[in-house]
């Protein structure tokens, strides 16, 4: 079957979820902005793609690809444990950036967790430089779960 990256749909929530939670991504919200309906709204905007890797039929990896009509965003880049070390992280990060790039973007960020050492040391390997190692993100919510 081979190896293929592909634009998911809503029809694939439900093995992107699991694929996310296999990866340990830990800051999901299934309750909020990671929910099936959540997720079906920000597909609708055309704003944000979701990039699936596909490998003899099993989701391997995933990344979100988004942008506020002047900067992109690469999020949620996540690869099954069983699939590392293969270079997947960078072909998706490399697939998002073409998406992006399609789209008329010409500025790309990601933001990682400080305690995701191996997340910074691909998006390096990738080209990607901090601009600010003291920056700090903060954020504003209606509530927790958003």
């Amino acid at each position: 079957m081979g190896e293929e990256v592909r634009t998911l749909g809503t029809e694939d929530y439900d093995r992107l979820v699991a694929l996310w939670q296999r990866a340990g991504l830990h800051s999901l919200r299934l309750q909020g902005r990671d929910s099936r309906e959540a997720i079906a709204r920000q597909l609708e905007t055309r704003v944000q793609t979701i990039l699936g890797l596909e490998v003899d039929g099993r989701l391997a990896g995933a990344v979100v690809a988004t942008h506020d009509s002047r900067k992109g965003w690469i999020n949620r880049l996540a690869v099954d444990p069983d699939f590392r070390r293969r270079g997947y992280g960078l072909r998706l990060i490399r697939a998002a950036e073409e998406v992006l790039k399609s789209q008329g973007i010409e500025v790309i960020a990601a933001l990682v967790e400080s305690d995701n050492f191996a997340s910074l040391a691909l998006f390096q390997k990738a080209g990607y430089r901090e601009i600010d190692p003291g920056m700090h993100y903060l954020t504003r919510r209606d509530r927790d779960e958003a």
